[in-house]
């Protein structure tokens, strides 16, 4: 335990990326598996608000492409699991689109568009490429699972490939969540702001069969991701800063399948000296076998946050760091680095007993969030099983 809590305890900036002309919120963020690209190097994507995507070289963070092709907001960014060459994004414009790394510009690879009236407010990539997921917004009362076959392959038509076909009687409004399982390539989790978080096997022939289990998590989701040593417990949060902590495992059995239960964090988690506005996203520490959660303030520090059954419990705090919202993360076990970006245009390389070397300031954009988040109160039954 001693080493896990200082290993983040030791994290300070190594590297902070050099400042755009037109600063931009930074919104998600992904890193290649290996090393990619021109320079056979490790590569980072970041999302922006401007509706283009920036590709950084991991150690220097040194910018080496700009994507730019959406029309509408971009929801995500994801590197193929198998080519680190291709990097996939999609958009509230009803597309998503495969891009090549080495090659930055505004020609993606592919372009998969969903039906007319999608407007795409998440996204997934299976853990084998094979399969593609993209959540929708409500639109006339309809709200979707989109799949794709991931392969990409030129299409004939200039409409790009065609849907394998959707699911559509699961969720009711918005969908602000889809995350394929680590390893098994036809489990996806979606969570929306109907409350409930829905867990599939896509590898059966209807959306009623492939519905395993139904959680509710009382409230709007904002972050989901895969936990435990056998990735079968899922963590929640919701846009009210709540968080539900399920165990999957539990399905079959007599035992309750909540772990953790908390409506607003930060009422309910103690820090030393100082507040939590947020929580960004847990992550699974598998070296420690412990799910991290990472918050933060309005003012950019950020809050790193053991979550046991007993609650939220808080470990360390990341000093000087952003001057604004902190948006998305990626922590990286390889070298137990930890990236970090958000609404004042920076990206940040964290290691542990790091110095930092780069001049760069930091960023000029401290406003607070301007995004007003929805959130939805629910009936309170927590989870079922499928029957």
């Amino acid at each position: 335990m001693e080493d896990f809590e200082g290993q983040f305890a030791t994290l300070s900036i190594a590297k902070r990326s050099e400042q755009t002309k037109d600063p931009t919120y930074l919104l998600d963020i992904d890193c290649s598996k290996t090393a990619a690209g021109a320079g056979n190097q490790q590569l980072v994507a970041v999302s922006c608000s401007n509706r283009s995507i920036h590709v950084y070289n991991k150690q220097t963070l040194g910018l080496v492409g700009q994507y730019s092709g959406h029309s509408g907001p971009i929801c995500g960014v994801r590197f193929a699991q198998t080519s680190d060459n291709l990097l996939f994004s999609a958009s509230g414009d009803g597309t998503v689109r495969c891009w090549d790394v080495r090659t930055p510009g505004i020609d993606a690879v592919q372009v998969f568009r969903g039906y007319p009236s999608n407007v795409f407010s998440s996204f997934d990539v299976n853990c084998s490429d094979l399969v593609i997921c993209a959540g929708t917004e409500k639109v006339h009362e309809d709200t979707f699972m989109v799949f794709w076959d991931a392969r990409v392959v030129k299409s004939n038509s200039t409409a790009g490939p065609q849907p394998l076909g959707v699911y559509s009687e699961s969720h009711n409004d918005d969908i602000t969540q889809v995350r394929f399982h680590p390893s098994k390539s036809d489990m996806v989790v979606s969570g929306s702001t109907d409350g409930l978080v829905n867990v599939f096997d896509i590898g059966t022939d209807t959306e009623d069969d492939a519905l395993l289990a139904t959680c509710n998590s009382d409230s709007s989701v904002s972050s989901i991701n895969w936990s435990g040593e056998q990735y079968d417990q899922i963590c929640c949060l919701t846009h009210d800063e709540g968080l539900f902590w399920w165990d999957l495992a539990q399905l079959e059995t007599e035992e309750p399948i909540t772990l953790l239960s908390v409506q607003d964090a930060r009422e309910t988690t103690e820090i030393q000296g100082g507040s939590l506005d947020y929580l960004i996203r847990g992550m699974y520490h598998e070296r420690a076998k412990k799910l991290v959660v990472v918050g933060g303030t309005n003012t950019g520090k950020l809050h790193l946050l053991d979550c046991r059954a007993e609650g939220l419990r808080h470990m360390c705090a990341l000093q000087d760091s952003h001057s604004a919202t902190v948006r998305c993360f990626h922590w990286h076990t390889g070298d137990d680095s930890l990236l970090t970006a958000g609404e004042d245009a920076q990206l940040l390389l964290w290691k542990p007993g790091a110095v930092e070397l780069s001049t760069a300031k930091k960023g000029l954009m401290k406003s607070a969030s301007s995004i007003q988040q929805k959130t939805r109160v629910h009936g309170k039954t927590m989870c079922k099983r499928k029957k």
